[in-house]
Order: C-alpha cells, then sequence, then structure tokens
C-alpha cells in the first residue's frame, strides 16, 4: 500500500456507534508480540471488521511500547480496516499518560479497586488529560474475579455493577465506554459450576446509559478444543472453563460494544506449539513452530468475528 493510503489508527468512536446502532460487538484481543499481531489483523482483514488492539501494562513490558507500535504501523500498512491501539488495565494516570503520550487511540483506566469516589477522581483525571489529545477514555466500575497478568481479584472479592452508580459514574467521569461486572472472570478458571451472567443487570445499565458503549472483560470462551489440544499434547490444564459462545453472543445482541479475549490467544498459540513439538522432535527453527501458532491464532479470531460478536463486513 502507497504511504499516503495508509489508513491510521481510529478511535473506538465510531467502531462503537456503529455497533451500538447495529447491534454486535468488536473483539478487542490482547497482543504480545509479532504473530498475535499478524494473526489478529489477518483474520480482521479476511472479515472485513473493524478491530481492537490492546495491550497491557505487562505486554509493555514484555515487547517494549516501541516495537509494539512500529508492528502495529506494519499491519496499517498492509490492510485497510479500521484499527483502534488501546491500552488494558492502566493501573493509574501515569500509565494512560505514557500510552497517550506515545499514540495509543484508546486508553482504560482500572480504578475498580478503589471505592466509588475515588475511582472517579482518577478516571476524571485520566478524561480530562486523554480527551484533550484525542483519545478516548474506558472506565471500569464493579470488580471482576480471576486471575490475568498483573490482576488478581478473589471470587468473595467480585461485585457486580450497580446500574444506578453505573449512570451516576459516566455522567460525573465523562468516560467514553464502561467495563462491567456481570459474572465474567478472567483466566482459564472462569467458572466453577454452569456460566451464568447477569444479562438483567446489563439491561438495566443500558436503559440507564443507551448511548454509553458497554465492554465486557474476561470474556474468552476458554474454547475446549484447544483446551483438550493443550493438554493431549503435554499441557497440564485441567477444568478450564469461559463463557460460552452464545453468552457472548446474546451479550453483543443486547448492548455490549467490546468483548476482551485474550486467555483464547494464549491457548491458541501454545496447543498448536506443543502439537508441532509432540509430532516432529528434531524441529528447533522459530518459523516452523511459529507459524501453525499464528494460524490458529487467526483461525481463532476470525470464527469470535463472524460467529460470536457479528462484526463481520462492518469495516
Amino acid at each position: 500500500m502507497k504511504e499516503d493510503k495508509i489508513m491510521p489508527l481510529v478511535t473506538t468512536k465510531n467502531m462503537f456507534e456503529k455497533s451500538m446502532k447495529e447491534h454486535f460487538a468488536i473483539g478487542a484481543f490482547n497482543v504480545n508480540n509479532m504473530e498475535i499481531i499478524q494473526g489478529i489483523v489477518d483474520a480482521a482483514a479476511e472479515e472485513n471488521s473493524p478491530v481492537i488492539l490492546q495491550a497491557s501494562s505487562s505486554a509493555i513490558k514484555y515487547a517494549r511500547i516501541g516495537y509494539l507500535k512500529k508492528m502495529i504501523e506494519a499491519a496499517l500498512e498492509e490492510h485497510d480496516i479500521p484499527i483502534a491501539l488501546h491500552l488494558d488495565h492502566g493501573a493509574d494516570f501515569e500509565t494512560c499518560k505514557m500510552c497517550i503520550d506515545n499514540g495509543f487511540t484508546s486508553v482504560m483506566i482500572d480504578g475498580s479497586k478503589y471505592d466509588f469516589e475515588e475511582n472517579i477522581a482518577v478516571t476524571k483525571q485520566v478524561v480530562e488529560y486523554a480527551h484533550s489529545k484525542g483519545v478516548v477514555v474506558e472506565a471500569e466500575l464493579g470488580k471482576l474475579a480471576g486471575v490475568e497478568d498483573e490482576i488478581n481479584v478473589s471470587a468473595s472479592d467480585a461485585m457486580y455493577t450497580d446500574p444506578d452508580q453505573a449512570k451516576e459514574f459516566v455522567e460525573r467521569t465523562g468516560c467514553d465506554s464502561l467495563a462491567i461486572a456481570i459474572g465474567t472472570s478472567h483466566g482459564a478458571y472462569k467458572f466453577k459450576g454452569d456460566a451464568k451472567l447477569r444479562f438483567d443487570i446489563l439491561q438495566k445499565i443500558k436503559e440507564k446509559l443507551p448511548n454509553t458503549p458497554i465492554v465486557l472483560h474476561g470474556a474468552s470462551t476458554v474454547i475446549p478444543e484447544l483446551v483438550e489440544m493443550c493438554n493431549q499434547y503435554g499441557g497440564n490444564i485441567p477444568g478450564a472453563k469461559g463463557v460460552p459462545d452464545e453468552m457472548l453472543n446474546e451479550a453483543s445482541k443486547l448492548g455490549v460494544s467490546k468483548i476482551n479475549v485474550d486467555t483464547d490467544l494464549r491457548l491458541a498459540m501454545t496447543a498448536a506449539i506443543r502439537k508441532t513439538f509432540a509430532e516432529d522432535t528434531s524441529i528447533f527453527d522459530p518459523r516452523k513452530y511459529m507459524l501453525p501458532a499464528r494460524e490458529l491464532i487467526q483461525e481463532t479470531v476470525q470464527h469470535k468475528i463472524r460467529d460470536v460478536f457479528g462484526s463481520s463486513n462492518k469495516a
């Protein structure tokens, strides 16, 4: 693609407006390295879908912010679809500011560990700075259980989002989207019994905030076939269970605009690499095991976009 035709990174504003109007969700996929970025963006391009690439603080520490940014710029040169670059779970103002100053188009400030008033104060501070730079802000109200990267919340500390508080929170902070807690959970072990999401809470929040995009964190399906493949080829992931596709599809129709996926990508990459090593123990060329990993990530993301979120042909 010629330089003058390269599509710049976009914010999530237009994506979310369209998603709320047409009742579909946009996948926000966590990135850590080149193969993951390529697999996600190739999938989104194949499905002609908008996509959100998100990096956690741990991913930034691991891959380094400059490398992540340049790899995503390379993706923009290859594909003509709307791509937003988002900070996932920004712990404080400084982290959000660093990402805004480094060209991220969207940041999440996660003040859910604070009480209501303190969460409002820290979110407001990020919103003021981000909006002055043309960047949008996702905030979180309510706590999700589970473990992922640097987040560790016990089930007893998790709590559902209160619809009345959600309305007050958005009005007082001016945040652009809101991550809510309705029963999803971080990591690969989301449910001990049957999966259950509080769609009644989601509907009440949407009634009170009809024009605010709603976000679901901890929403990987923990695809059983991928868990099985990991375990078949030497892995040890017993009893892993996520949010079923049908529930995520229902959430996208009921007004969720952004659904976060991280665990499923980790499982896809690990399953493909384990399989390659098990089938040919002589392999030591990284390209030989990273290629099938990238392909399985692409397949996984296409399934999400096409069959679960409904964002195919919405670019």
